[in-house]
């Protein structure tokens, strides 16, 4: 580590570095053992971290990623409204998107300043994914809102705590704007809970070294990260690139949504620029500048070739641009309650433009982000409201398969057990697991799609949900196949199977006994399939991820005897035979084998993105 200030040795940076980090990951142990809610207990939907004396990020916790690069944002509204109105004791809560750089309604912060002298020397933050904030659905995530109103209770920053002493008056006035009042209020505990451990931990930090020299070595690792940053843009070759995807659209007769990021990289400066993506629109899919802020500082993690601290100095060469009133920075009172469509798919777009500037480092796409649906209804006579977060299908790499089974690098989130879900909830799980023949076909194949299905066994239960990628596949690199599309079924096998949209404008209603079951998206391809070793088609047909007949349609191996093995001769025959052919590159083979297996005939795609260089 090079170090600029001649009082500060690398030994105590680096102590002090980790002892921040370990701060804001027992934050999070916290909220997971003490929390009520499946959706923050079981899925980790939730981000903590711990801020300087100005607001500034300096440690993130374990969980939620795409959280965290809304903190500047958030803090910085924090700051404009007590800035020096605070006191020993405080904590403040806000999730308004528009007035306190929030994400979306259901996304609550808790912030706990912390106090050395009678001074601020830094801040505890948690911001935890509500399991319900009222609205107009359960959940509070409804696609088919028109406006922030409809999506429920708007807090921008408040006082939760006053020298210690709570505001009943806003704990009764959110217990009557909730459906489940104690798993919220719960919930919020286990935030409050998490900041004054932190706050403990905070103050003996800084009593350890003393403010001064804290706040020394604080700046130098805000400048260390930046220089950290500035070095890997320098790696980089300057000039300019575009990536273009589209969104499926909005209910039964969806139009596509453009996303497009142009990135410019000029010595040790980057901009990223969104200019060029859609509108805002007329549903709850907009997505508040801070999440997509979010989503630019994680990728340049993810590609960087050296650990960037947390520490946010990072983010000084990045130039982001958004333009007001667009799908990427919508102007209120826009509805973005299912914001995370736009924002998961902003990692896509952001890895489509970088996979042109260092393929070697880039995988094809995943399953599009995390699949939300909120299940709710009636046990008896309780009121149940049951939010999950499906994902797990990475894209391919230019040296490897994509991983199944594995979070979304945005998230970090988990599938909930089956077992909880059946022991809380008036559900069955009668499948979850990998889609055999799904994924996209490569030298290194895309991740198989996985399933998950349900049986309802109240008398009625209404679901709202956001999903992706059933028309605008995602896409595969370097020759690589597209993934294979995401479906919403209904009583699958029975004569009243059908299709439900991707994002239904409007909920979903279930009987006792009907079934839904959800297929992600299937990671895309790398390479051309016809090049992938006999011998990996193979392990994935023993693997139970292809069947025989799959592998010769799709990448000419020719699989026979038992125990199984290649017939070399046949599948050099076979392979000369498919380069001779000329494919459907409308519906080819491997989304043919898909789709007969779901029983599905009708299917066609929207078109192709567009790099520019």
């Amino acid at each position: 580590m090079k170090i600029q200030s001649p009082n500060i040795d690398p030994i105590t940076m680096e102590v002090v570095q980790n002892a921040l980090g370990a701060i804001a990951d027992e934050m999070a142990l916290v909220i997971m053992r003490t929390a009520y809610s499946t959706i923050v207990r079981d899925s980790m939907d939730y981000s903590t971290g711990v801020c300087d004396r100005h607001g500034r990020i300096i440690a993130h916790g374990m969980t939620m990623a795409l959280h965290l690069g809304s903190f500047p944002d958030a803090m910085a509204a924090l700051l404009r409204n007590y800035g020096d109105d605070m006191f020993p004791g405080d904590m403040f809560i806000w999730n308004d998107p528009y007035a306190g750089g929030g994400q979306h309604l259901p996304d609550v912060y808790i912030v706990k300043p912390v106090f050395i002298d009678g001074e601020v020397e830094g801040f505890a933050a948690s911001l935890v994914h509500q399991i319900d904030m009222g609205g107009i659905a359960p959940g509070s995530a409804a696609v088919y809102a028109r406006e922030i109103f409809q999506e429920g209770l708007r807090i921008p920053p408040l006082r939760l705590y006053h020298k210690g002493v709570p505001n009943e008056t806003f704990f009764k006035l959110m217990e009557k704007n909730t459906r489940i009042p104690d798993k919220l209020a719960g919930d919020m505990r286990a935030q409050v809970a998490a900041c004054r451990t932190a706050d403990t931990a905070i103050t003996d930090l800084l009593k350890r070294y003393g403010p001064d020299t804290y706040r020394e070595i604080v700046e130098e690792l805000h400048n260390h990260a930046e220089r950290v940053m500035r070095s890997e843009i320098s790696a980089l070759p300057d000039g300019t690139w575009s990536f273009t995807d589209y969104i499926d659209g909005l209910g039964e007769e969806p139009e596509p949504i453009p996303l497009k990021v142009t990135i410019t990289i000029d010595g040790n400066d980057m901009t990223l620029d969104w200019t060029g993506s859609a509108p805002q629109v007329d549903a709850a899919i907009n997505c508040p500048v801070p999440f997509v802020k979010s989503a630019c500082h994680l990728i340049m993690k993810c590609i960087a070739e050296e650990e960037i601290p947390n520490f946010e100095g990072f983010i000084r060469p990045l130039d982001i641009i958004a333009p007001t009133g667009t799908i990427v920075n919508p102007i209120s009172p826009a509805a973005c309650a299912a914001r995370a469509i736009v924002g998961w798919r902003s990692l896509d777009v952001l890895l489509g433009c970088f996979a042109q500037i260092v393929p070697e480092r880039v995988p094809a796409a995943g399953e599009g982000g995390v699949t939300f649906p909120s299940f709710s209804g009636y046990d008896g006579d309780e009121r149940f409201v049951c939010t999950e977060a499906w994902a797990g299908c990475w894209g391919a790499m230019q040296d490897r398969d994509g991983a199944f089974g594995i979070p979304n690098p945005g998230g970090n989130l988990t599938n909930q057990p089956v077992e909880m879900v059946e022991a809380l909830f008036p559900l069955e799980v009668t499948r979850y697991g990998m889609v055999e023949n799904s994924g996209g076909p490569g030298k290194f194949r895309g991740s198989n799609a996985y399933q998950r299905e349900y049986r309802f066994l109240s008398d009625e239960t209404q679901m709202v949900m956001r999903s992706d990628r059933r028309r605008f596949l995602p896409y595969g690199l370097d020759g690589g196949c597209p993934g294979t599309p995401s479906w919403n079924l209904r009583n699958v096998g029975t004569s009243n199977q059908g299709a439900i949209p991707v994002m239904p404008m409007g909920p979903v209603f279930f009987k006792k006994g009907e079934t839904f079951l959800h297929i992600s998206g299937g990671g895309g391809g790398h390479g051309a399939s016809i090049d992938r070793a006999p011998e990996d088609v193979l392990d994935d047909i023993r693997e139970e991820r292809f069947t025989v007949d799959y592998a010769y349609d799709v990448y000419g191996v020719v699989i026979d005897g038992n125990p199984q093995r290649v017939n070399k001769k046949e599948t050099e025959r076979r392979r000369a035979e498919l380069l001779s052919l000329s494919l459907d590159r409308e519906y080819p083979p491997y989304l043919r084998h898909f789709h007969t297996a779901l029983g599905i005939k009708d299917f066609r795609l929207f078109g192709e993105r567009e790099m520019e260089s």
